[in-house]
């Protein structure tokens, strides 16, 4: 009896290692592990292609948020005490070509030379003012970031800045607010006792209606000098001018 009882003990042990057995071989093949595989070595071997995946991931992320920054132009930090002035871009140009508007009775176009690649091209409302034989060669200040507009089929990248003043007969004067002779062409405008410019996009000036907000602060002062609530505007030549308008509003 002993000696039975012994083999029956071996005989279970034996069949519960068999199930034990099956049981691994089931697990293994719901897992796709090999027969004998080291679940944790299979598992460490495929971290290396869920990192190259997760670094596929981020690169696809990056080159999106790279694009955007591309097309709307990087967010930088803006001083919530900047003058709305200072968001503004005011180049030195010099008219190189004008010619009469076509189809309008008061434009002039130019192209107008603001040390860039290309001349723009900027329509003015100033044949009442100048001849044509005056605009041409004539320096003068361009806002440059603004959203060209279509005027009367001409597309007008920019404006000339100018001082007006009202006659006695109720007639306007108006006079180019010039830079000085030594001041080079692209120069930006700088404004006397304020930080440096930072500008804003077109279409941020735009939707803020920046300059028609600077409006009411641009006018010259006692000695022709452009200047915003009091701060003259300057190149590194040296302040820019009217001819002889003071006191006159700026537009």
């Amino acid at each position: 009896q002993p000696a039975s009882s012994h083999k029956i003990i071996i005989m279970g042990a034996k069949s519960a290692l068999e199930q034990l057995e099956d049981l691994i071989a089931d697990l293994e093949a719901k897992l796709n592990l090999a027969p004998g595989a080291d679940p944790v070595v299979a598992a460490d071997n495929k971290k290396p292609q869920q990192q190259k995946q997760q670094k596929k991931k981020e690169k696809k992320q990056a080159a999106k948020q790279n694009a955007g920054k591309a097309k709307g132009g990087a967010a930088a930090p803006v001083d919530p005490n900047l003058p709305d002035i200072c968001k503004l871009e005011f180049k030195v140009g010099v008219i190189t070509k004008a010619w009469v508007h076509p189809d309008a009775d008061k434009l002039y176009c130019e192209e107008i030379d603001c040390g860039e690649e290309a001349p723009r091209q900027i329509a003015s409302g100033l044949r009442a003012h100048y001849s044509l034989e005056e605009m041409q060669g004539q320096r003068l200040l361009v806002v440059s970031n603004l959203k060209a507009k279509n005027l009367v089929g001409f597309k007008s990248f920019g404006m000339v800045l100018c001082a007006a003043e009202t006659n006695e007969d109720g007639t306007e004067k108006v006079e180019f607010v010039e830079p000085p002779e030594g001041a080079p062409l692209g120069e930006v405008v700088t404004f006397e006792g304020l930080p440096p410019p930072a500008p804003f996009s077109a279409s941020q000036v735009e939707k803020k209606k920046l300059f028609a907000a600077c409006m009411s602060g641009m006018k010259t002062n006692d000695k022709c000098e452009g200047t915003f609530n009091g701060a003259t505007f300057l190149t590194t030549a040296g302040p820019c001018k009217a001819k002889s308008i003071k006191g006159g509003v700026m537009r």
